[in-house]
């Protein structure tokens, strides 16, 4: 794996997860039970889609340099699709509060998403690959 996907993958995640225990924490305070199932529940989702977005992204670069942005563009448009659709469908949910977990998931998506940002804007990631020297 390439160093720029590890450091995206731990530092993201790593904020991501504090950003997720922080919401969990309030939601429990705010709401119970049901609210510490539900900060728990999107952080979790936010971990998982977005660190398997990494990957398949990493993957591409690797095999495919010249389709990472459509890749990137298109897996970021399923990432929110799919947020949106659970927040949907899991509004009405009785066993957990919905307010924490749409919370909890806009938060930590926020989290991730500057990190990431944060982590590309100060890694030179070369674009030309330099002719090998004879």
């Amino acid at each position: 794996m390439p160093s720029i996907d590890s450091q995206v993958l731990l530092k993201a995640g790593s904020v991501t997860f504090v950003v997720g225990i922080l919401g969990t924490v309030i939601g429990a305070v705010v709401a119970g039970t049901p609210g510490l199932i539900a900060g728990v529940l999107g952080t979790l989702i936010v971990l998982v889609f977005f660190a398997a977005g990494q990957l398949v992204l990493g993957a591409v670069l690797k095999n495919n340099p010249q389709n990472a942005m459509l890749v990137a563009m298109t897996l970021y448009i399923v990432k929110i699709g799919v947020l949106l659709v659970l927040l949907l469908v899991l509004q009405n949910a009785t066993f957990f509060a919905p307010r924490v977990f749409a919370g909890v998931i806009v938060a930590c998506t926020l989290a991730w998403t500057f990190t990431e940002v944060v982590i590309f804007s100060r890694t030179k990631v070369l674009y030309v690959e330099p002719e090998a020297q004879k």
